[in-house]
């Protein structure tokens, strides 16, 4: 008997280390880019680089309000607060306005698998995320005060020419297979005299592929939003944000080696070039978040969720709780227009006794037009 309790217990210490690893492991990294010309994020100095810095999921949503121009969460905590601080410029005049929120699913680190030089990522801010939630909230105050733009929307179909446009963008070249569509070889230059290889006949190559597609494609649907909302008077905050997940296609194929190496690179050359055109798009005005998100998911939205928390103003309240009783309705009514006929009778009245008054009182007796006449 005791064997069985001493071996039930030693089962339940295990478990539970066990689930504090995974716990641990379940972490993310971040990075913030910046424009070198027009900072909106402190520069670090040599210290930090070998500090190690810790972010909530909720500060990281924090972060994007922020950016924004938005306060940041009531429920923010003192430590969260001086975690932002570290991050953002004190200037709350020096917002982009617009954020790029792109999640990375199937990749914990990408300094990990590959090296960062030759990317945006290199300089970026980065900080780990403890997922210590599923889900976070980017709170927003009103839908009219924000566009957002969603970088997942899933394209109808892909045609070799798009993927020619595409490779001839990132400086590539996509040959072809004569004997069937979509079935060509595509090469792309990541530096260094390194090429990528991707191959259109292997699934999980071609949904990488077909990845970044829709990616790009979405990204240069929010620059055409983005030059209509430069032409109104009223420029609202603009967000593009979504998730990428062609990496765990190549992941659950070959492993976390050889060809998801290869994808990462690719994937992170992709994101040099797109921010570098957003940055001539948005005039330096803009910071791109890219969250790398190693912990297993299967749904299809973002782990930051948009909430919108406008509330009606007391008036709108009270007026709209009143509506709901007839009864009482009728009654404001008719007590307001008593008192605006009564209010109105009463200056009628008054004005009329003035004037009379006024034509009837003797010329002598009027102070202001013979206030130096002696009178006998």
């Amino acid at each position: 008997m005791d064997f069985l309790i001493r071996t039930f217990f030693n089962v339940l210490i295990i478990s539970s280390f066990l689930f504090s690893q995974y716990k641990a492991e379940a972490t993310g990294s971040v990075f913030f880019i910046d424009n070198p010309k027009h900072q909106y994020l402190r520069t670090r100095s040599e210290n930090d680089v070998v500090q190690s810095h810790l972010m909530l999921l909720s500060e990281v949503g924090a972060a994007v309000s922020v950016l924004l121009g938005f306060a940041p969460p009531a429920t923010l905590t003192a430590d969260g607060s001086s975690k932002l601080n570290e991050v953002l410029v004190p200037n709350p005049f020096n917002r982009p306005r617009a954020v790029l929120m792109l999640e990375v699913r199937g990749v914990a680190d990408p300094k990990l698998i590959v090296d960062l030089d030759r990317t945006k990522l290199v300089d970026a801010f980065n900080s780990k995320v403890f997922l210590d939630t599923n889900k976070a909230d980017i709170q927003l105050p009103d839908e009219d005060e924000v566009s957002v733009v969603f970088l997942d929307e899933q394209l109808a179909d892909h045609s070799e020419e798009e993927i020619h446009e595409f490779a001839s963008w990132l400086g590539g070249s996509y040959v072809a297979d004569a004997s069937k569509l979509l079935n060509g070889e595509l090469t792309i230059p990541v530096g260094s005299g390194v090429n990528v290889n991707l191959h259109m006949s292997k699934k999980a190559e071609r949904d990488f592929i077909f990845s970044l597609l829709t990616l790009h494609h979405n990204i240069k649907r929010a620059m055409d939003v983005h030059e209509g909302l430069a032409q109104s008077t009223q420029r609202p905050a603009e967000l593009m944000m979504g998730f990428f997940d062609g990496i765990k296609a190549l992941q659950e194929q070959y492993g976390p080696e050889g060809v998801d190496q290869q994808g990462m690179r690719l994937l992170l050359v992709t994101l040099s070039k797109i921010f570098d055109s957003l940055q001539t798009s948005y005039e330096g005005q803009i910071v791109g978040v890219v969250f790398f998100n190693g912990a297993p998911s299967q749904e299809s939205e973002t782990v930051l969720n948009l909430m919108f928390t406008s509330r009606p103003s007391p008036r709108c309240l009270v007026e709209t709780e009143s509506k709901s009783n007839i009864t009482m309705v009728a009654e404001v009514l008719l007590v307001r227009r008593t008192l605006a006929w009564l209010t109105g009778i009463i200056l009628l009245i008054a004005t009329l006794l003035g004037i009379y008054f006024l034509l009837n009182m003797p010329l002598t007796r009027d102070t202001l037009l013979y206030s130096n006449v002696k009178l006998d």
